[in-house]
């Protein structure tokens, strides 16, 4: 028999609904969403040319559990922390410099991106559609690096801004939707209905 694809939309992993949650439990949700971030801008990846950190990965999965209004807060918060000197950014570093310096526009689009993929998946761009959720991880990285490097060309030039700001990411890029997109299926029930695509 076949599944009906009306009850199957609800069997997926969706952003958390906060109508019914206490402000005490948001307010933790929303640390420990930034202890998450922090710990995920801490991992490097060896990768050519570039090491890979998993800062990205942490944010679109932020958004894509949290929904698109937690998930903004939450790295809007973390993006506070750092500003206000916690060692919360890749490499454990921290301080409102990195807002102005060539990595200012790559924090800049870190809440926006995080919205965005709350909001897709709180509309069906989830586990339960693996390649809508992997289209809506790439739409993220596309925007963070298109950010980063508008306002890196403002520093160095568009061409090194692409040279240097872009496509060194690229590949890191699809990997980490790859990866954030295959959480999404690995923790739905119904994730792996292929016949959702």
């Amino acid at each position: 028999m076949m599944p009906d694809p009306r009850s199957s939309a609800t069997s997926v992993v969706r952003p958390l609904d906060l109508r019914n949650r206490s402000l005490v439990w948001q307010v933790g949700a929303v640390l420990f969403g930034t202890l998450i971030l922090a710990l995920a801008s801490w991992i490097e990846v060896p990768m050519v040319p570039v090491p890979m950190t998993m800062q990205t990965y942490a944010v679109v999965m932020i958004g894509a559990v949290y929904g698109w209004r937690l998930g903004g807060i939450t790295t809007l918060v973390w993006l506070g922390e750092a500003a206000v000197g916690l060692p919360v950014l890749a490499g454990g570093s921290g301080g409102i410099a990195h807002f102005f310096g060539p990595t200012g526009g790559y924090l800049v689009a870190f809440p926006i991106i995080a919205a965005m993929v709350g909001w897709l998946t709180g509309r069906g761009w989830n586990g339960g559609r693996p390649l809508r959720a992997f289209a809506a991880m790439m739409l993220a990285h596309a925007i963070c690096l298109g950010l980063g490097a508008a306002w890196l060309s403002l520093l160095i030039g568009f061409g090194p801004a692409v040279a240097h700001g872009v496509i060194p990411f690229i590949f890191g890029s699809i990997l980490k939707s790859a990866l954030a997109a295959g959480t999404l299926v690995a923790v739905s029930p119904r994730g792996r209905d292929r016949g959702r695509m």
